[in-house]
């Protein structure tokens, strides 16, 4: 397949989800899964669906009357938010589709269990901020 065939769909695609998630082209394509996702979201809906997806998505939620293809839409924004294709039968796209779901990205957290903590991390207390609080506050202030 030409090279230029290939990014087109890829940018096809990175437009549609663009519009699913919120996220902008270049958040999604940060990610590294873009091309990933484009592949599971074409085989999962198959040929023709995958198309008319990237042909015919409705402008607004109220618009899609289709709900074939309103049920592709939420696929993949499930896709690009958890990493995981919703199936029948659901599964993960791979371990680095989970650290890079945009659950995280728009929670504001760092998907549990990625970082650079490793094993055992969890048995340490968490840093405390070291702005004083209400409760300290109010101690300081009193009689």
């Amino acid at each position: 397949m030409p090279a230029c065939t290939l990014q087109t769909k890829s940018q096809r695609f990175t437009s549609l989800s663009a519009r699913l998630t919120g996220f902008d082209g270049a958040d999604l394509e940060a990610t590294g899964m873009t091309e990933a996702y484009r592949a599971v979201a074409s085989e999962q809906l198959g040929a023709q669906r995958y198309a008319r997806l990237l042909r015919e998505l409705p402008g607004e939620p109220d618009d899609a009357g289709d709900r074939e293809l309103r049920k592709a839409a939420e696929a993949v924004a499930y896709l690009w938010y958890t990493g995981s294709w919703p199936g029948p039968p659901p599964f993960l796209v791979s371990p680095r589709a989970y650290a890079e779901g945009l659950v995280w990205k728009a929670a504001g957290l760092k998907p549990p269990a990625t970082g650079p903590g490793g094993y055992g991390s969890w048995a340490a207390a968490p840093d405390r901020p070291q702005s004083r609080g209400r409760d300290e506050a109010a101690e300081g202030s009193g009689p």
